[in-house]
């Protein structure tokens, strides 16, 4: 029997690992332990720098292959398009190039969804501010309120700039009608023998710079000379940008009984003599048969100082409250036949364009009694009963705030 100890395979055997010469599964070592171990025999037996030359000769094959990958991907595909554009584009600059005729009918079909263009020869300007005074042709249904709408304008300025023909008066507005149309809110005036710029732009509530310097009046500086004595012809119509003045008043003033001939200019229904009478309750009922407005309101800024009650021809007039009548006919001021009374605690109303009238001057008249019926009579459009209330305390005021 051999002795181990001396025989030299043992001696071979004894320099591994007793775990890997035992092969015992219930002890393992780390990846990187045993290749480390598999490397270090490897050496022990002589084939280290065989498996050396093996390991380098197939990383070299594994990186040339690579390399011929990538170039195959990149680089030859682009330099192939390349030269194959290049002879492309020389074939093109030789051939004839026949340009296809092309169907508009067909390529704008009902199924057609895309954008189109729509050819228009048409510029906009942009609206350029306007300077000078225009005319306009009232027409029917045409309102004070309607027309300052239209041009962009304060109703007041209509009438401010119409002083002749609608004498600030808004019934005086007819069809057929030439009105002066300002390009700014203003007052348009006629230039007067003796005026003086300075005294004009003061009664306006202006600056002189504002009437001088404004495009549409043309005037000049250097020409207008002395500003209480301008070089301005007479009869030359200014504008007056932002200027305002009172309206001239074409309604009844107030009547007393105790003087009821101060309406003597007012027309021949005026009443001459001092009367006595009823004192009114100082509430007011309403005046007509309807409830509801045909034609102005309440409306200071179109100088119409009352409510024109609808109704038709014919329809009663009531006397809002008990007092004596001071004046009953004809208004020359465009308000037709008319009646006042004066209710004798500061109050007074006013009833025109009636179609007749049933009292006379001094008649004692009491709280909802027939005065009247409605006619269209004077500058009226139609019948209706145009109704003022005004007070010695207040002026005139809106009957919408006294009336039941």
């Amino acid at each position: 029997m051999t002795d181990q100890n001396t025989d030299p395979q043992n001696d071979q055997i004894e320099k591994f690992p007793q775990s890997l010469v035992n092969n015992n599964p219930k002890k393992s070592y780390p990846f990187a332990e045993i290749m480390g171990m598999a490397w270090d025999g490897l050496l022990r037996i002589g084939l280290g720098e065989i498996t050396m030359k093996a390991g380098a000769g197939i990383l070299f094959f594994a990186l040339l292959l690579m390399v011929v990958w990538v170039m195959g991907k990149y680089y030859l595909p682009e330099q192939t398009l390349n030269q194959a554009g290049v002879a492309q584009a020389a074939s093109l600059a030789d051939a004839t190039v026949v340009v296809p005729e092309i169907n508009n009918d067909a390529y704008v079909s009902e199924n057609h969804t895309g954008i189109t263009r729509i050819s228009d020869m048409h510029t906009i300007i942009p609206e350029r501010p306007r300077y000078d005074v225009i005319e306009y042709e009232v027409q029917a249904g045409d309102t004070i309120f309607g027309i300052a709408e239209k041009f962009n304008l304060d109703p007041e300025t209509i009438l401010w700039g119409n002083q002749y023909i609608l004498a600030d008066d808004p019934h005086n507005l007819v069809p057929e009608q030439t009105l002066n149309i300002l390009p700014v809110n203003g007052v348009y005036y006629d230039w007067h023998a003796g005026d003086g710029l300075n005294g004009v732009a003061e009664y306006f509530g202006v600056t002189i710079d504002d009437i001088l310097t404004y495009e549409g009046n043309r005037l000049s500086e250097e020409t207008i000379g002395d500003y209480a004595f301008p070089n301005i012809e007479v009869g030359t119509w200014l504008i007056i940008p932002g200027g305002t003045r009172e309206f001239i008043s074409w309604s009844a003033p107030r009547i007393t009984r105790d003087d009821p001939a101060v309406a003597k200019i007012f027309g021949s229904g005026y009443c001459g003599e001092v009367y006595d009478g009823p004192i009114g309750t100082g509430t007011f009922l309403w005046p007509a048969v309807e409830r509801y407005l045909s034609g102005f309101d309440w409306s200071p800024e179109t100088n119409h100082f009352g409510i024109d009650v609808a109704g038709d021809f014919g329809h009663a007039i009531f006397a809002a409250d008990s007092g004596v009548v001071v004046y009953a006919g004809w208004n020359d001021w465009g308000y037709g036949n008319v009646v006042v009374i004066d209710h004798g605690n500061g109050w007074q109303t006013l009833y025109a364009h009636l179609d007749s009238y049933k009292v006379a001057c001094g008649t004692n008249v009491y709280q909802s009694q027939i005065i009247a019926l409605m006619g269209s009579t004077g500058n009226s459009s139609g019948p209706h009963l145009h109704f003022e209330l005004r007070s010695d305390e207040y002026g005139k005021v809106n009957p919408w705030n006294f009336l039941n």
